[in-house]
């Protein structure tokens, strides 16, 4: 695949620079939830009139369909904003939407697609469980097959956005028979069915948006299973790659920016020393070089995933190494802020940072994909 910038290129560069420009919000991102949803569900409908949204999706499900340097073009763009990487729309767009295209039925796709790409809904997701977190094979929610319906009993914990979620992936064991990644199901959950009840988790940089989610007898129809029913690995496993391959390409485009601010911040402002700039300290200047070329790295493992993927329906396992890449970068960059920078200014920022080596699967999980599944290693 040919990555080279053609002047047609530079001028769709040039048109999504200048709408998100005009378009992104000038207000701050609220931090109070509903306030949160309402801001993050009306950027989405702006983008949706605007005929910016869905870049990556298919035509048929009215995306935009671009081309993979296009999609790179405009989340480039995007990061440029300053746009958080991750919102109440993470999910659905990142997760369940891409999920739906590529494992939903035609009524599922007709449904859902639209609400997500129009800005309607805010969709979580219900992996994770208090014994069942890196080990999402042990997880024990159970579904049982009654009529045309699944009763679903059981808990899951670090749910973002669950107490302002309309609907969730969720991923159930509905044959306990099976052991380990037989036997489960992966479906779509109203999170408005009686029998749910959410209780936000408090985080050490005092937010509250991720969840424990406990269902106590929840009905959810048959026709809400994604896949089969006691296939929900394979569909899991689909969502995941979506997450660990391309979701977080803004976010990748956005530790360059905060990079440079940080290399000008340093070109600015007095160093340790207390006399000379701190770019002028060797310390500093190597590990704002360091990070800088890491970065670089990391784009340039992006470009290659992408490229490899293109004629796949989903992201390959080769996605975990740019997950654990990622994650990990993200913590030492927000480590060099505060230390080049000084407490303050990105103190949620680097709090944050240590919920990325652990959500979407730990960086030790994400070690043993790679050797497994990537270098064909020995459990």
């Amino acid at each position: 695949m040919d990555l080279s910038v053609s002047p047609a290129d530079e001028e769709f560069r040039e048109s999504a620079r200048q709408w998100l420009s005009e378009n992104f919000p000038t207000d701050p991102r609220p931090r109070d939830h509903q306030a949160m949803r309402s801001f993050d569900l009306a950027w989405q409908r702006r983008q949706w009139d605007g005929g910016w949204a869905g870049v990556g999706w298919p035509t048929e499900y009215e995306g935009l369909g671009l081309s993979v340097l296009r999609q790179l073009i405009w989340f480039e763009e995007y990061a440029k904003t300053g746009a958080p990487d991750i919102d109440a729309r993470f999910v659905g767009l990142s997760h369940a939407g891409p999920t739906l295209i590529a494992s939903g039925t035609e009524a599922q796709k007709a449904f859902h697609l639209p609400k997500i790409l129009r800005g309607d809904v805010v969709w979580c997701q219900g992996f994770s469980e208090p014994s069942a977190g890196s080990d999402l094979a042990s997880l024990r929610t159970s579904g049982v097959l009654e009529g045309d319906e699944l009763v679903v009993r059981g808990q899951k914990v670090w749910t973002s956005f669950a107490h302002i979620a309309d609907y969730q992936e969720l991923l159930i064991r509905t044959n306990p028979a099976e052991a380990r990644h037989r036997g489960l199901t992966w479906v779509i959950c109203d999170m408005a069915t009686p029998g749910i009840v959410v209780r936000p988790i408090k985080t050490i940089n005092g937010d509250e948006h991720f969840c424990e989610v406990f269902y106590d007898d929840v009905r959810i129809p048959v026709a809400n299973v994604v896949g089969e029913i006691d296939g929900g690995w394979q569909v899991a496993m689909s969502t995941l790659s979506f997450e660990r391959g391309t979701a977080f390409t803004a976010g990748q485009v956005q530790l360059s920016e905060i990079c440079d601010r940080l290399i000008e911040h340093a070109r600015e402002h007095t160093g340790p020393d207390g006399r000379r700039p701190a770019i002028a300290d060797d310390e500093v200047a190597v590990r704002l070089a360091t990070m800088r070329a890491e970065i670089i790295a990391l784009r340039s493992l992006t470009y290659t995933s992408i490229v490899r993927n293109a004629d796949q329906p989903q992201p390959g396992p080769e996605g975990s190494i740019i997950k654990l890449f990622y994650s990990e970068l993200r913590q030492r960059l927000m480590r060099l802020a505060i230390d080049v920078v000084g407490p303050g200014a990105w103190d949620d920022e680097y709090l944050m940072s240590y919920s990325q080596t652990i959500g979407g699967g730990t960086s030790e999980i994400q070690r043993n994909i790679v050797g497994e599944r990537v270098l064909g290693l020995p459990r």
